[in-house]
């Protein structure tokens, strides 16, 4: 049964219609010991760049651009927010790294200390399980190309729980890990998180995993909603495509832009934009290491 304000089954959310042209797609990876985030933004679809979030100064700088796909949920920063762990495809099945690679970069690049060969888009990425430690989720295929001497691979780190041979693995450990409980029941058709944020609210995140998904998603996509338990209120944010708790204010990221706002007691309030990532166009940047 539904509570009392709850959409049903057959009514999940469904992100804004296609305008003809998509805006940005944002993801955000949190350093759990350093006041860092790593912005993944993706479009047009061949096309992804990293961007460093500065938390003290909201101040953003561009990392690199890659031609192709970066799967932003097999993805990882170290805690220090020094490292990335990432699994990307470009699809040039005769190179080197057989078209699809993991690799570690020094935050916010791209370029590999680490690099793995994998050949195709089966497990891929990993987990930091400390500042120079990581566990590769492996599965088999991976082809050790590069070795940096300042991390250290850890063969028997596998999270706790398998939840198969894609992203969500490594997605859902890692959103429990940085505090989301995971719900055993489906909600609307997805599996369901669930985080306290400050003044009585709560926010969920509806992670979807399906085929046939709304225009400008993938076959992995996420929701969000607000909740506030004295008051009864509940707010839908189907747009969202991610959502947290950062440093005690909420964090989201809409349309393309990363944004933050205010929770009073039932009020959503001071909505206002961090940084607009929409038209911003591919350019060779190189690492300076």
């Amino acid at each position: 049964m539904n509570e009392p304000g709850e959409k049903s089954q057959s009514e999940k959310p469904k992100p804004p219609s296609d305008r003809g042209k998509f805006p940005a797609r944002l993801h955000v990876l949190l350093a759990r010991d350093a006041k860092v985030g790593l912005v993944i933004r993706r479009g047009p679809s061949k096309s992804v760049c990293t961007v460093l979030w500065d938390r003290r100064r909201n101040t953003f700088k561009l990392g690199q651009w890659l031609r192709g796909r970066i799967y932003e949920r097999c993805c990882d920063l170290s805690p220090d927010g020094k490292y990335f762990i990432y699994f990307a495809m470009n699809g040039r099945w005769k190179s080197e790294t057989k078209g699809s690679w993991t690799a570690i970069s020094q935050v916010p690049y791209l370029k590999a200390i680490n690099l793995y060969a994998k050949g195709d888009c089966w497990h891929g990425g990993g987990l930091f399980l400390s500042d120079r430690e990581f566990w590769l989720n492996d599965g088999y295929g991976h082809v050790e190309l590069k070795k940096s001497s300042h991390l250290r691979r850890n063969l028997n780190g596998h999270p706790r729980t398998y939840f198969g041979g894609e992203c969500l693995t490594i997605y859902y450990n890692r959103l429990q890990r940085d505090g989301w409980t995971m719900a055993e029941e489906e909600y609307q058709g997805a599996t369901l998180f669930e985080k306290k944020l400050p003044n009585g609210w709560r926010l969920r995140k509806l992670a979807f995993a399906e085929t046939g998904a709304p225009p400008g998603r993938g076959c992995y996509w996420d929701a969000h909603e607000l909740r506030h338990d004295s008051t009864g209120t509940i707010l839908a944010f189907p747009e969202w495509e991610w959502a947290d708790c950062v440093d005690g204010r909420l964090i989201f990221a809409c349309e393309g832009r990363l944004c933050a706002a205010k929770l009073q007691r039932g009020k959503f309030v001071g909505e206002k934009v961090l940084h607009d990532f929409n038209g911003m166009k591919f350019e060779a940047i190189a690492a300076p290491y």
